[in-house]
């Protein structure tokens, strides 16, 4: 059923709007484990985060959506990485990327309800085995140098 929802919101989405534009951050803690979020309505574990609301500017959405998914409220300003194309889900979407180092942010509670069913604090370099490959990606980008080509 949540299949079949999220389908649903997709289509009248993407009718509603044909460019999407969301924003991730890489939150990390002072022990260098970072946070990752695990939805109820779909498979993986993924960098906290989600879409820009219409007349919102990117940095007011991830306050939010690191409230919502995370507890984690920014003291400090969030590293800009980079501003990525995803089309896995929506043609023309992209994706603004952010790094939030330790001292930046305290934790607090979650928000969201019915969204996140597991927050997981994992270390960069282990991470567990169902982390989506683009958010595998994104940590090797910030913790390893790995190659940005700019997709998501």
């Amino acid at each position: 059923m949540a299949r079949i929802r999220q389908r649903i919101f997709q289509a009248w989405f993407r009718f509603r709007r044909p460019m999407t534009l969301g924003v991730r951050a890489l939150v990390e803690r002072s022990d260098g484990k970072v946070l990752l979020v695990r939805h109820t309505y779909t498979k993986g574990l993924y960098l906290p985060g989600g879409g820009v609301e219409k007349g919102e500017i990117a940095s007011v959405s991830l306050l939010r959506e690191l409230k919502e998914e995370g507890g984690v409220e920014l003291t400090g300003t969030p590293r800009l990485v980079g501003i990525y194309s995803n089309e896995a889900v929506f043609p023309n979407d992209h994706v603004v990327f952010y790094h939030v180092r330790p001292g930046d942010w305290v934790g607090g509670e979650a928000t969201s309800v019915g969204e996140i069913s597991e927050t997981v604090w994992a270390d960069p370099h282990a991470l567990p085995e169902d982390t989506t490959p683009a958010t595998q990606r994104r940590v090797a980008e910030i913790f390893a140098g790995g190659p940005n080509d700019g997709y998501w």
